[in-house]
């Protein structure tokens, strides 16, 4: 019987992996998929150079986020590649995880459509390879499964064992993306609760909640102490914790999003808050069960409201709970009762479609890219290259040094980043310029989103005076100008 159900969870994962695979192959090899995971390898790449995140090369992510990128430089062959099928592979692990929670409130068959659903609606929200949650949805939705067997456990003996283990997975998570604290409280509350439920003494509690707290922030507090250990310990505490509270929020375009994002998500909420009332669920295996897994629903839910700027893919870290919690409404069997499962299959397949491929018309294509690629290393005379605008990825691909650690472009172009960076923007667009950069990109579109008129001026007032435009370029659907100084 072991080595069936060893065998059968291999399918199950394998079949997610090929599944995911054909589903985003419109973008597989695509060095321009999102900015975002542009920057975390170029990040990776700059840190084998010798550049350190947070004091060579700046950003607010954590730097296991840099860490684990860094892992996927050591497997040889295209980086672009490996780091995509990383992220596919997490994502069908997750959606085995997905499949093997859900068990325990719907019937097999529409356990591993949950699965699929997963594998379905992360495109949708801008996670097709390699975005933050791609990864830590994967261990957090181990540390949901260890909790909901912690629940069907009554006055288990190694309870205490069990909440460290799980408390873990979260500090890793949270080494990923910081959001997921607000899951972690969630998951230590309901941890208490399983001890209290277990007639644990107070001082029992107490001390077993200490641990798990600890626990989780083990991994965070190792990164600070190897940072403080080589005298980084301003820069580590004011890109991680500092900035994001300095952070300005872009009004109407977030509230938007919002509206945007929750309508998005209508196919769940009606399979998992409407379908219940016109039609029976099955029995839950243990009867614990669905109130952890609620828990935990909310708790992402509460983790995406929070910090109140609802980009696309903070949706991410909900769809593993909200996929579970779906379960019972997919392969039913009576007909009347079909179409909130199909209505979720279909939507979760087109919405990733869909935005699959305005990725790919507004990003661009790999051919572009290299020669883009090409049309700026032309013009590299041993200097640098500076984009205020574009893609984090043609830092990596054009090769020469970067005159800036705020390479990820929005850090200095726009507004809401200004008092979050700890200097300047415009003083610092101002030093990058005075260094003369062999080559400078700048966008040359009129609808600019949050703009820096101030570092914007700065930049355009070296260009007229000391660059020269020797071509322009379009990739996607953005219109690039690059400069070059007039001297060469």
């Amino acid at each position: 019987m072991g080595s069936l159900a060893i065998s059968s969870t291999w399918v199950a994962f394998f079949q997610y992996a090929a599944i995911a695979l054909a589903f985003r192959l419109i973008l597989f090899g695509n060095p321009v998929v999102h900015v975002d995971e542009e920057f975390y390898q170029l990040v990776a790449w700059r840190w084998t150079q010798g550049d350190l995140p947070f004091v060579d090369i700046w950003d607010r992510k954590p730097v296991g986020l840099f860490l684990l990128y860094r892992l996927f430089l050591l497997v040889p062959g295209d980086p672009i590649r490996i780091y995509q099928l990383f992220g596919i592979a997490s994502t069908a692990a997750t959606a085995l995880v997905i499949q093997r929670l859900a068990r325990e409130i719907a019937r097999p068959s529409s356990a591993w459509l949950a699965g699929i659903v997963y594998v379905f609606a992360m495109p949708a929200f801008s996670c097709s390879f390699g975005q933050a949650p791609v990864f830590y949805n994967l261990l957090m939705a181990l540390a949901a499964f260890a909790l909901v067997d912690v629940w069907k456990r009554a006055e288990a003996p190694d309870l205490l064992v069990r909440g460290i283990i799980i408390m873990l997975l979260v500090g890793v998570a949270m080494q990923i993306k910081y959001s997921v604290l607000f899951e972690g409280i969630a998951f230590g509350c309901m941890l208490l609760a399983r001890g209290w439920a277990d007639v644990w003494s107070w001082r029992r509690l107490a001390l077993a909640g200490l641990i798990w707290a600890l626990t989780a922030l083990f991994p965070t507090i190792l990164a600070f102490a190897c940072y403080a250990a080589i005298g980084h310990a301003d820069d580590f505490l004011q890109a991680n914790f500092i900035s994001i509270l300095h952070r300005l929020p872009d009004g109407e375009a977030s509230w938007i999003r919002l509206a945007t994002q929750l309508g998005a998500l209508t196919p769940f909420w009606l399979a998992i808050l409407v379908a219940p009332r016109f039609m029976a669920m099955p029995r839950a295996r243990h009867p614990l069960v669905p109130a952890v897994l609620r828990a935990w629903a909310i708790a992402a839910i509460a983790g995406y409201l929070v910090f109140g700027t609802w980009y696309d893919h903070y949706v991410a870290p909900m769809l593993a709970p909200l996929s579970v919690l779906a379960a019972p409404v997919l392969a039913r069997s009576v007909p009347d009762e079909r179409w909130f499962g199909r209505l979720l299959l279909v939507a979760s397949a087109i919405g990733g479609l869909a935005v699959m491929g305005i990725q790919f018309k507004n990003h661009g294509t790999a051919t572009q890219f290299d020669r883009m690629t090409q049309v700026i290393r032309n013009e590299m005379h041993g200097g640098c290259f500076y984009q205020f605008d574009g893609e984090p990825a043609l830092y990596r691909s054009v090769g020469a040094c970067i005159p800036t650690r705020y390479a990820f472009s929005t850090h200095l172009n726009t507004w809401t980043e200004a008092p979050a960076i700890g200097v300047d923007p415009g003083q610092e667009v101002a030093r990058i310029m005075l260094t003369h950069p062999d080559v400078v990109l700048i966008g040359e579109w009129t609808q600019i989103y949050l703009p820096n008129h101030i570092s914007r001026a700065v930049v355009k007032d070296f260009l007229a005076r000391d660059y020269e435009r020797y071509t322009g370029f379009v990739l996607g659907t953005h219109h690039f100008g690059l400069y070059r100084l007039k001297h060469h």
